[in-house]
Parts: C-alpha cells; structure tokens; sequence
C-alpha cells in the first residue's frame, strides 16, 4: 500500500488527496500546506492523516511513499529535488518545472535515484484522448493530416504563467500520445490586449513530419468557454468536445484521397470518401482516479508512467520554444 504525502491544499490539492487515498494499492497518509485553514479543511475530511506547515519536514517523513506536488510552477523544482534525494516517487502537477534546465535536472536525478516521476497531464488520461490514441497507434486514422485545437474561456487569468504554459500545455500533452512523429518546427504568436503582463491570447502551430500540422487557439478572452479538438486523417476524422456530456468523440468514416491521372500529366482526381458517424461509448471512470490507478502500477513496478518525467521535459521544452517564437513575432523555430 503506497502512502502518499501532497504538498498544496488548495486548488488542485484536495483533488489528487481524493484520488490516491480511494485508489486500489493507495492511501493518504499526510498533506503540507502554509495555511492553516487548508490543513484543517484536509484533517476535516481525512481524520487520520498527519498535517505539516513544513513540505520538507513531510517530505523527509520514511513512512511516505509518494509526494505529490500541487504548488505554484515556480516551486515545483525544489519540491520535487528534494523528495527524489530523499528517495521517493513523484507526482507533479503540470507543467513539470519552470524552465527546460530544471525539468532535464530532475529526469537526470529520478535516474540516478532509481525512482519515478509521473507529470499530471491530466488530460491524457480522458477516456477520449486515450481512445483517440489507440486509433492512431491502430492506424484507424490511416495517416494524421492535423490537429485543430479550440482551447478558450473567461479567465481565469494567472499571475505566474501565461496562456501557452495554463493551455497550451494541454495540447502538447495530448499530441505526445497522439501523433506518430516529434514535431520538427514551431511558431507561436501571443499577445496581452489587457496590459495584465502576461499573454491571454495565444496561437501555436506545431509542424510535424509529413507535411502534418497541429494548430491550437488558447484565450482567457473569450465569452464563451470551448474545448473542441478535430483531428483529421486520411482515413477517419475525429472531433472531441469535450464540453459535450454525452458524446465526447465522434468518429466520421470520411476522407479525401487525390489520384493522379497517368495519361494526362497536369489532371488531377480528388475522390472524397463520405461515410458513417459513431459515437463510441467510453470509460466513464474519471481522468484523474485513471492517472492515480497507473501511478500506483508504475511506482509499484518501477516503470516508467505514459507521462513521465522525460514527457514532461518535452513539454517544458515545447512551451519555452513557443514563448522564444512569440517573442520573435512568430518566427518559425526548428526543434
């Protein structure tokens, strides 16, 4: 039974408290929060747990199996530093570190301390995003053309990220597992109509081998919220509204296929495939008791988690590479 110490009871906190202390080989053994108000609302409901004002004092706790780190990005670093030096398994919260040098560090030490880490890209364990993933690694999609991400709202706006690190992140998560290939460039343009010092509204365009390519809209300024993801392939397409309640995917049997006329050089033949659309029933477990399942298995096991460490280091590195292009005005920037 892994014991797992979250560092944060506030936001995210109280989130990953329920999901590790109800999953199958885990329990909630001890929370870390400045606040007092947030450790007596953990002790409120999980009587039997120990609370520290001190992260490091729980972290160097032997009983603790497992640290969660639910803190601002800036923190995330020493935190989780510190709970692999003293020889535990990680959880945390994305994105993994503040720059790409911190994230590479911590990789570097989970090796040598021969533990794990598993960043909570939370959307990666949706029942959608692991159905879609299938289908590509399936070939159900034949070969992916692109990736159309609509990620906006209302707010709320950050103080110590931007829109690309808060929403962004997202989708560079989901298109680790999605797409087939690394991407070899990127462009991003984000901007801050509001004067708040930090981008609202942001787009990135990820190019991929293949002439493939994945665009995301993320933006704190819109009245409506949406969170819609197409993915076209030349075999299959898919939309993911994730704000549906009942039909989060839907798969169309439609494609485009060009046929060259060999007997006449210049003609060209374009044959669209128009078929059938599905909704697939999914998992209705929720993401993050699935990402909790899987943590216990690979901390258990010693493997590597779908999002590890060395995951959350791309990521870290995709998001600074895209705040490098926005600064350059789009610039495209080869990875």
């Amino acid at each position: 039974m892994l014991k797992y110490g979250i560092i944060g009871y506030g936001y995210w906190g109280p989130n990953l408290a329920r999901v590790f202390n109800q999953a199958a080989g885990s329990t909630l053994a001890a929370v870390s929060d400045q606040q007092a108000k947030n450790r007596d609302r953990a002790l409120g409901l999980y009587p039997k747990i120990r609370v520290f004002a001190d992260a490091l004092e729980m972290i160097r706790d032997p009983e603790i199996d497992v640290i969660a780190v639910a803190t601002p990005v800036s923190t995330h670093f020493a935190l989780a530093k510190a709970a692999l030096e003293a020889g535990k398994h990680v959880v945390v919260e994305k994105p993994l570190c503040a720059t790409a040098a911190e994230a590479e560090q911590l990789v570097e030490l989970a090796a040598k301390k021969g533990r794990q880490i598993l960043t909570d890209h939370t959307f990666v364990y949706t029942a959608a995003v692991r159905r879609m993933a299938q289908m590509s690694a399936a070939g159900e999609l034949g070969r992916v053309l692109y990736y159309d991400s609509t990620r906006i709202n209302l707010g709320l706006f950050q103080s110590d990220v931007n829109v690309i690190w808060d929403l962004v992140v997202h989708d560079f998560a989901i298109l680790q597992s999605l797409m087939p290939a690394a991407p070899t460039a990127i462009s991003a343009t984000a901007l801050d109509p509001m004067g708040s010092k930090q981008a609202s509204l942001a787009y990135v365009t990820l190019y991929y081998p293949g002439n493939a390519v994945a665009h995301i809209h993320a933006s704190w300024l819109a009245p409506v919220k949406i969170r819609q993801i197409i993915v076209g392939g030349d075999r299959s397409m898919v939309v993911y509204d994730d704000m549906n309640p009942s039909e989060k995917i839907r798969i169309y049997d439609k494609g485009i296929e060009l046929i060259h006329d060999t007997e006449r050089e210049r003609a060209l033949k374009v044959d669209y495939r128009i078929g059938d659309m599905r909704a697939p029933h999914l998992d209705s477990r929720d993401a993050l008791s699935v990402m909790a399942e899987h943590a216990n298995d690979c901390f258990t096991a010693n493997k590597p988690p779908l999002t590890s460490g060395e995951v959350g280091l791309n990521i870290v590195r995709l998001l600074e590479m895209a705040d490098a292009s926005a600064r350059q005005g789009g610039l495209i920037l080869e990875l």
